[in-house]
């Protein structure tokens, strides 16, 4: 909906009601209406005038909805954007410092060791035995299944629950570990909005599965030892979440293509 200036409408409303207060010639009688319609309108006047002053030209009811979405859009766009040319770049050094290592001793020694670290640190695909957790969200309410006590946030799986699971992989002994099948390291942030998971930038939604290459009955153990799984399993059974151990006699972890956060680190003594 437009509006028009406010200074056009107040000019209609005051020339409207002068007309209309003006005294009548003698013997003519004042309908009751004609002294109520110049303030009607007066009221009406003041009533658009403020609402084109708080407009400021635009629609009061416009939906802006599609301007965010498309505003979350562009930023995606951009993070994607971001990650390709951080990628572009990692593979200049990593190309640059192959050359350099030629010809220089001290380049290729440090080569060397880095080479040799890759595996411990998550940069090389592993495969081997494993177990694979996943976690789920309960039915919703109405469904005749939930205690009468539950809440929306009791149906659903927190950040805690898939933390509590990871730690106890990692104190289980797992080599290497993926969630949603991205590879995940000591250093990886989980982090939960709302219902949705958010891992190295990217959203996923339940079920959240958590797979871990290393002896299963070790793994399977630590998830048992672990409080804040026990936790999660009593909300299981309570209100019905989702909680599913699979072992996996062969399953490949890929390695971590994502840029490294860590900037240094020290070996305790």
């Amino acid at each position: 909906m437009e509006y028009t200036s406010g200074v056009a409408s107040w000019r209609k409303v005051l020339r409207r009601a002068a007309v209309g207060l003006l005294p009548r010639r003698s013997g003519q009688r004042r309908p009751g209406w004609s002294v109520g319609v110049p303030l009607i309108a007066l009221a009406a006047g003041l009533l658009f005038t403020t609402t084109a002053t708080t407009a400021g030209g635009t629609s009061l009811r416009e939906d802006r909805r599609p301007e965010l979405a498309q505003l979350i859009e562009d930023r995606r766009d951009q993070v994607a954007s971001g990650q390709e040319r951080a990628a572009a770049l990692r593979d200049e050094v990593e190309s640059q410092t192959e050359a350099l290592g030629g010809s220089d001793g001290r380049v290729a020694a440090q080569r060397d060791r880095a080479a040799g670290s890759r595996q411990g640190a998550g940069f090389t695909a592993l495969t081997g035995t494993g177990l694979t957790v996943e976690l789920d969200d309960a039915p919703q309410q109405g469904d005749g299944k939930q205690p009468a006590d539950a809440s929306n946030d009791d149906l659903v799986v927190h950040q805690g629950d898939v933390q509590a699971v990871v730690n106890a992989l990692w104190a289980g002994g797992a080599e290497a570990m993926t969630i949603m099948g991205v590879r995940v390291l000591s250093t990886s942030a989980v982090r939960c909005v709302g219902n949705t998971l958010l891992l190295h930038g990217q959203v996923y939604s339940p079920p959240f599965r958590i797979t871990a290459i290393g002896d299963p009955a070790a793994l399977q153990r630590a998830l048992a030892a672990s409080e804040g799984v026990r936790l999660f399993k009593d909300a299981v059974t309570h209100y019905h979440l989702g909680y599913h151990e699979a072992v996996e006699p062969n399953v490949t972890v890929p390695a971590y293509d994502g840029p490294g956060g860590l900037r240094s680190a020290k070996v305790p003594g």
